[in-house]
């Protein structure tokens, strides 16, 4: 014999609440209708459901067994009625960033631990490349949100683009470097220092031969190469190289007292920090909510870069 598992949810709600009105309010039914269900099923099984004359309605030892089907029912109903909302809300889901390595390492990361403090129930997962590979990525619906540094997108492109901090490069260095002692250091100071590459592929290996040609090398001295944010960090701060990184970076490291931005000017091409999606990309509410938390996040540290900026006597 099958039972239609309605009819089962319905019992349970009754049989939880005490009474058919009660029942009904539970799932949003009519009282009418739900009595109707229980007596639909009391023929159907030829069994009664509930003691006669108990008051609140008290289910035979059939009808709780019956009943007890219908709340696992009734349960798995609520949870996804739950899991429904939290998604609608952006509270649930899965968000596929990718990034630049730095400054996915060094900004992304933390504040994606800050959102999910209060999304506990969103899971992110990150995974690291440049541009092309993350436009790639995007058109293929490997991921929902691109994080990297960029120039003006050509219409037509099928990427949407919000800037969310301006480009700035500068010259990092151990906070005990010895050209930090020199009043106005001069290009030709910073060619008798080794340099460290950025990762291949990243567009600060073409800032950093543009940079060191414009100071008149006429070859790259570099010392150390392929390193992880940390690997870099890790080399700086136990040596007297240099190397190339983003404002932001560098910024995001001054609680450690390890390494630190020289007070120097230095010419970097026209990028931004943007976040990309798709144009045509459907409407995720767990994506959008992480993008408003990435940009509201963004413009707390752009403030803070800022006043940084204008209290550093900046020479060159």
């Amino acid at each position: 014999m099958k039972i239609d598992e309605r009819h089962l949810i319905q019992l349970a709600a009754v049989v939880k609440t005490g009474g058919v009105t009660e029942g009904a309010a539970l799932l949003g039914l009519a009282q009418p209708a739900v009595s109707r269900t229980l007596s639909m099923l009391e023929k159907r099984v030829g069994e009664p459901l509930f003691i006669k004359g108990r008051r609140p309605l008290q289910p035979t030892p059939f009808g709780l067994a019956l009943a007890e089907h219908g709340f696992v029912m009734l349960a798995a109903s609520r949870k996804a009625s739950d899991l429904l909302e939290s998604f609608r809300v952006g509270k649930s889901g899965v968000v596929r960033v990718g990034g630049t390595p730095f400054f996915m390492d060094a900004l992304i990361a933390g504040l994606c631990a800050e959102f999910q403090a209060h999304h506990p129930d969103v899971r992110i997962d990150q995974s690291y490349g440049y541009f092309p590979d993350l436009r790639a990525a995007l058109k293929a619906d490997q991921i929902d949100l691109a994080i990297c540094p960029i120039d003006i997108l050509d219409e037509g492109s099928g990427l949407e683009f919000q800037q969310i901090l301006p480009g700035r490069n500068v010259i990092a260095c151990r906070v005990t470097h010895p050209l930090l002692l020199k009043r106005r250091p001069q290009p030709s100071h910073l060619l008798d220092y080794p340099w460290i590459a950025p990762p291949p592929g990243s567009p600060l290996m073409t800032d950093l031969r543009a940079l060191l040609l414009s100071f008149g090398a006429t070859e790259i001295k570099i010392r150390y190469s392929g390193g992880s944010l940390m690997a870099v960090i890790n080399y700086l701060k136990s040596a007297d190289a240099l190397t190339v990184m983003p404002h932001s970076v560098v910024f995001a490291q001054r609680k450690e007292k390890t390494i630190t931005a020289l007070p120097v000017n230095i010419p970097h091409p026209e990028r931004a920090l943007a976040i990309l999606k798709r144009t045509d990309a459907p409407r995720t509410p767990a994506v959008e909510q992480f993008a408003s938390f990435i940009r509201t996040g963004f413009q707390d540290l752009r403030h803070l870069i800022k006043r940084h900026e204008e209290a550093v006597i900046w020479g060159l």
